[in-house]
């Protein structure tokens, strides 16, 4: 019988991912092959980061005055209204309403020691592009993160999260699996056109459409599950619901930051997710940036990363299967959230030495017939594939888990906090990381120091796993 309960949560699930993944893949396509990989720290800093704020204040103000069911579809809206725009109408006037000659002019001006600055130049040069990334990368936090999780909260008892979360992930990459022939599609829509501006442009069509039908069957399947599932006793008791909230009052925005810098608690759950967004965003653009040298055309980016995005899912759902649900079980949620830095630590330690001493490497490149540039690339595709996967079988549920034994209100404002801000804070701590850096020369110069904050971040992350599984057990057994 739980799979009236199961089913759709999925389904649901699947389809926020989807979204996720098409528009993951076409943001970097889009602004990585136009303005370079350098840009990513900047317009992670300067323009996620903002965004995620400002967003969080939205979200805060909203669930003060609407209901989790209405606050769900208002939450969606502007995405559904934004990507449709970009596909239809900012993508097809870029040449009139990117500011390219003036572009041009700052970036003859500038000096030679501030040629770091071009990032900026990139940024406003094709401001669109920058928009549908900032846009792309909320999606994210706010659909896949904040709202599904935060629902999956408030409807799932311990008991059931520890046999249901790993199985809600097998959704979400199903999902990716259908992202290669989807993006496959997608990337090979407009080839008849001679133009790779128009070919993009003919994509982008295809992306809106598939995302607006996606995000509207998420609505629908929302709102399926109210009057279905919700009404059904044996899954969800209102009554407690509405006791539960009665006991705590609702607390401002101030309150609400306040509350989360005071709890222990949700302090270390904030420090692994701040963790993981630095780690993985200082592995990932040096990733990426090799990844455009390889495939310099936006089509040609967008099919790579389709084929990474099937074989992520594929080692995913292996990893829910047959791995995350055994550890979790048999060893319990300290060693299962335990898991993702400790692959993230071994293998961005080989990430990195690939990089770092890659003249070794310069025999086994001749032998195997490969240039050093696609043995690069396909090893941070293994790198990335292992701390993906693990972090959507692991790292995941047992961070949602960490929210269970919680109130209400810490559920609800504190989520909101660490999922929205704490995870872009994380990924613009890297940025700013790697800005700093980057004064001092290119991506592939300044790795060293890179993997040197990366490794000190992870020990951190895992002293913090294991303070915060001593508290999680003790509220677990209180409850």
């Amino acid at each position: 019988y739980e799979l009236k309960k199961i089913i759709p949560m999925l389904f649901m699930f699947g389809l926020i991912s989807l979204n996720y993944s098409l528009l993951r893949n076409a943001k970097d396509a889009q602004l990585i092959t136009s303005a370079g990989a350098e840009v990513i720290p900047f317009i992670k800093v300067w323009g996620v980061l903002p965004g995620s704020i400002i967003f969080m204040l939205f979200f805060a103000k909203m669930s003060n005055a609407f209901e989790q069911r209405k606050l769900f579809f208002y939450s969606l809206v502007p995405f559904l209204a934004f990507f449709a725009i970009f596909s239809f109408v900012l993508y097809p006037l870029r040449d009139s309403i990117h500011p390219i000659a003036l572009c041009d002019y700052l970036e003859g001006i500038l000096p030679s020691s501030m040629m770091f600055l071009k990032s900026f130049i990139g940024m406003f040069r094709y401001w669109t592009f920058s928009l549908f990334y900032i846009m792309a990368e909320l999606w994210g936090s706010v659909a896949l993160s904040l709202l599904f999780w935060s629902f999956a909260n408030e409807i799932t008892k311990i008991s059931e999260a520890k046999r249901f979360y790993s199985l809600f992930g097998i959704g979400a990459n199903i999902a990716l699996v259908a992202v290669k022939p989807i993006g496959s599609f997608i990337s090979q829509a407009g080839l008849h056109l001679t133009e790779e501006t128009e070919q993009w442009g003919v994509s982008l069509i295809y992306l809106g459409i598939i995302v607006t039908i996606s995000t509207v069957a998420i609505m629908m399947i929302h709102e399926w599950i109210h009057r279905n599932v919700l009404t059904d006793e044996r899954f969800y008791d209102p009554n407690a619901e509405k006791k539960a909230k009665k006991s705590k009052p609702k607390m401002t925005m101030g309150e609400s930051i306040k509350f989360l810098f005071s709890s222990k608690y949700l302090f270390l759950v904030a420090a692994i997710v701040l963790a993981y967004n630095i780690s993985i965003n200082l592995i990932e653009v040096s990733w990426k940036n090799q990844v455009r040298l390889l495939y310099p055309t936006k089509a040609e980016y967008y099919d790579f990363i389709s084929n990474y995005s099937l074989y992520l899912g594929v080692t995913t759902i292996i990893m829910m299967l047959f791995v995350a649900g055994n550890v979790m079980r048999r060893f319990g949620w300290t060693v299962g959230a335990l898991c993702t830095p400790f692959i993230l630590l071994v293998s961005g330690a080989g990430f990195f030495a690939f990089i770092i001493f890659s003249d070794t490497f310069a025999p086994l490149c001749e032998i195997l017939g490969m240039t050093p540039l696609f043995l690069a690339v396909m090893f941070g595709t293994v790198q990335n594939i292992m701390s993906k996967s693990c972090k959507y079988s692991l790292f995941d549920p047992t961070k949602e888990m960490a929210y269970i034994p919680l109130d209400s209100e810490s559920k609800t404002k504190g989520k909101a906090a660490i999922d929205v801000v704490g995870a872009r804070l994380g990924k613009a701590g890297g940025a700013v990381v790697q800005q700093v850096l980057l004064v001092f020369g290119t991506l592939s110069e300044i790795t060293i120091p890179i993997a040197i904050i990366l490794f000190g971040i992870i020990g951190g992350w895992l002293v913090s796993v294991k303070s915060l599984g001593k508290l999680f057990n003790s509220l677990t057994k209180e409850k």
